[in-house]
């Protein structure tokens, strides 16, 4: 089996490639596979390495990686093979309705006409709505792979009927390796935004490859730090901001962050052996930590998974933000000194 988890290209998910590498050898594959787990986890990954293993016309390496099939998929050009992504913060029905149409007609050269559903769960109920036939009634030639963030607002009818893999995240020595031989990292770099990702193999290459992500990252940290010194109308405006249309769609990666860093602010508060995640923050962390019980820390962790929880359950941003600036403790931390 190590063989096919090589040709996947997908690092760690090992349980679910042999799972789906199973089902495909022995023809029993499904119509359609619901890819759930944190952002950056690696579920779209595995999705069009799924869809190249499905249409790949090497029998015995399947998917092979290098003929036209598995090329044009990992390209993202195939024929057969589309990615819906989301159209200013959730999938509109417009969309879902246009794809469904697609279906109807037979692949053009491919075995299986495959759909990736991106982020479902921000998908509007209208749209979840109007996939519900086609997964009740799927043409054999279809496949369906969706992923989510979380099943919970997916509607129930929607989790019937597909096969449930939750990825979760994989081992950060596992992503060094990763960094270090795929993208030439050096063994401290690889190192630090192995840490920094929590085991999401997908938000360490977006780190390497994309150059504002890490300032992104820097700046949400620090418009957390900041509002801990401050007052309730500039908490509130900062809940603006963060849950406006323009900067919706980045929530849950800035909950994800923010989870990280109190979650570090426990582990040090509670004298707890295990590495903190956000090193590069520890001066600020220490402060935290000396500043709060252990129990308390908690207490600001829980209030930030239960926003991410409430918006998960299409709960208003804003008020739920809003929230959550009312939960943070009233702190002011002082800059680590130059050098």
């Amino acid at each position: 089996m190590s063989r096919y988890h090589q040709n996947w290209g997908v690092t760690g998910h090992e349980w679910a490639i042999q799972h789906l590498a199973r089902s495909l050898n022995a023809g029993r594959l499904r119509h359609a596979y619901l890819f759930t787990g944190p952002a950056g986890v690696g579920k779209t990954t595995l999705a069009l390495a799924m869809a190249m293993a499905v249409n790949c016309i090497d029998d015995h390496a399947r998917p092979c990686g290098v003929c036209r099939p598995c090329t044009l998929i990992a390209r993202e050009k195939h024929a057969d093979v589309s990615i819906l992504r989301a159209d200013e913060g959730a999938l509109k029905i417009e969309q879902v309705r246009n794809m469904v149409q697609t279906l109807s007609l037979r692949p053009v050269e491919a075995r299986y006409r495959v759909v990736i559903l991106r982020r479902f769960n921000e998908a509007t109920p209208q749209a979840m709505d109007a996939l519900l036939k086609t997964l009740e009634e799927p043409p054999p030639y279809v496949l369906l792979l969706i992923t989510a963030d979380s099943a919970d607002r997916l509607l129930p009818t929607i989790r019937s009927r597909c096969q449930p893999l939750n990825l979760r995240p994989i081992a950060p020595m596992q992503v060094r390796e990763a960094l270090i031989f795929n993208h030439n990292l050096d063994p401290e770099g690889a190192a630090l935004l192995a840490q920094l990702s929590g085991g999401r193999m997908g938000w360490a290459i977006r780190a390497v490859t994309d150059g504002d992500m890490q300032s992104r990252r820097t700046d949400w940290l620090q418009q957390l730090e900041d509002a801990l010194d401050q007052d309730r109308v500039k908490r509130f405006a900062l809940a603006e901001n963060l849950s406006s249309t323009k900067n919706r769609g980045d929530l849950p990666e800035v909950l994800e962050l923010w989870l990280s860093y109190w979650r570090d602010a426990l582990l040090l508060s509670s004298h707890a052996s295990t590495p903190i995640v956000n090193r590069d923050r520890r001066h600020s962390l220490d402060q935290i930590a000396r500043a709060l019980s252990a129990d308390q820390a908690l207490n600001v962790l829980q209030a930030v998974r239960r926003t991410a929880r409430m918006l998960d359950q299409n709960v208003n941003a804003r008020l739920a933000m809003e929230v959550l600036m009312l939960d943070l403790p009233r702190l002011r931390l002082y800059q680590a000194p130059p050098g």
